[in-house]
């Protein structure tokens, strides 16, 4: 089997694979190709790669050579038009948020994973990339509040008296806001935060921070640990409880995302407009709509004097070690389709490899797929 590490478009600072991931493929015997250049933006040359076993090719060699392609970005939609539909693609596809790239792919017949759809079971937790991101962008995001709040997070007892420490409020509780709640922590703020999920109200608590809850919230097993969309009089609730906590904060980080639809609106543009001065909001789920009114995403926005971060892509600023979580993500899930040395096979028998596969022989394959998109 070939397999071939595609270097990401412009914008992204990650790559899927590192040499030391190059190193563990090519022990089992097959052989990795990669584009010129292709991890540079991680701080691993060419011949960090080439010492790892790797060989470089151009871009359309590798398009035209590799049986197994793996990146984070999909190729253009011209480059996914062109290739041989016995390829096999690893990316991350986003296919509830991008059909017009499931359709694609449906219609050239390659076989195509995504990441980022793999079935959150306890066998698939080493090869969930979405926590492996989230734990990213969680970090982050507290380290940028930070920096943008014109105040200390931590307490501080000075001659010049006591400084009261910041109030940080983190929207959603799933591995992002976790994360969030526990470098806030670290950084010594008070912590509120608030999730529809009752079920991690005690990692919430264990974490330090005081949990909000709003009573009433529509709970569903089968949604494998994600959100699900609330009824109405729970919103409203939900509304009232968020923008008075809001309020009181100074930092309000925000998480809350629904797979396949727009992110909730949780920060309405009058709650904004009532929180102190100087105040600052991260809002991860700018990608998908925002969980703030005033959001706008990739872009900082001031808004009565309250800053407004819409970033989606903390993952791509840590491009060490996201790379080496993605890495490792990667490699799990491929030594699922080798169970031997010298071997490729694709057990579709296996839940992982069967609800990750968005399409296969011109047909959908995951059923998550195929509910949601028809």
């Amino acid at each position: 089997m070939k397999l071939a590490i595609l270097k990401e478009p412009s914008f992204e600072q990650r790559v899927a694979l590192l040499p030391a991931h190059v190193k563990k493929i090519t022990d089992l015997e097959h052989q990795v190709l990669i584009e010129e250049g292709v991890g540079d933006r991680s701080f691993s040359n060419d011949q960090d790669y080439e010492s790892s076993g790797a060989r470089i090719l151009s871009r359309s060699e590798l398009l035209k050579e590799a049986d197994v392609l793996v990146g984070i970005n999909l190729p253009d939609r011209k480059e996914l038009q062109a290739l041989d539909k016995d390829k096999i693609l690893i990316f991350v596809m986003n296919p509830l948020g991008d059909s017009e790239a499931v359709k694609v792919l449906k219609e050239n017949g390659v076989t195509a994973f995504s990441m980022d759809i793999i079935p959150r079971i306890t066998r698939a937790q080493d090869k969930d990339i979405l926590s492996s991101m989230a734990t990213v962008a969680g970090y982050k995001a507290v380290l940028e509040a930070a920096m943008l709040l014109p105040r200390f997070f931590p307490m501080f007892m000075t001659a010049a008296g006591t400084i009261r420490p910041a109030r940080v409020l983190i929207l959603g509780a799933g591995v992002a806001g976790l994360q969030a709640i526990a470098t806030a922590r670290r950084l010594g703020a008070q912590v509120e935060a608030f999730d529809v999920r009752s079920a991690v109200k005690e990692q919430v608590q264990s974490l330090g921070a005081k949990f909000v809850e709003v009573e009433g919230a529509t709970e569903d097993k089968s949604a494998g640990g994600y959100a699900v969309e609330q009824t109405e009089e729970y919103k409203q609730k939900q509304q009232q409880l968020i923008q008075e906590h809001a309020i009181s904060s100074n930092v309000v980080i925000t998480t809350a995302q629904i797979p396949g639809k727009k992110a909730p609106v949780l920060i309405t543009k009058d709650t904004v407009e009532h929180m102190q001065p100087g105040s600052v909001i991260i809002d991860l789920a700018a990608s998908t709509g925002g969980n703030c009114a005033v959001t706008k995403s990739g872009e900082n926005v001031v808004h009565h004097q309250v800053t407004v971060v819409g970033n989606s892509d903390y993952p791509s600023s840590m491009p060490i070690d996201a790379s080496t979580m993605y890495g490792n993500n990667l490699i799990n899930f491929l030594k699922l389709m080798i169970p031997e040395k010298g071997q490729f096979t694709m057990d579709f028998e296996d839940e992982i490899i069967r609800e990750s596969c968005v399409v296969q022989n011109h047909e959908l394959v995951s059923e998550r797929i195929k509910n949601m998109i028809k």
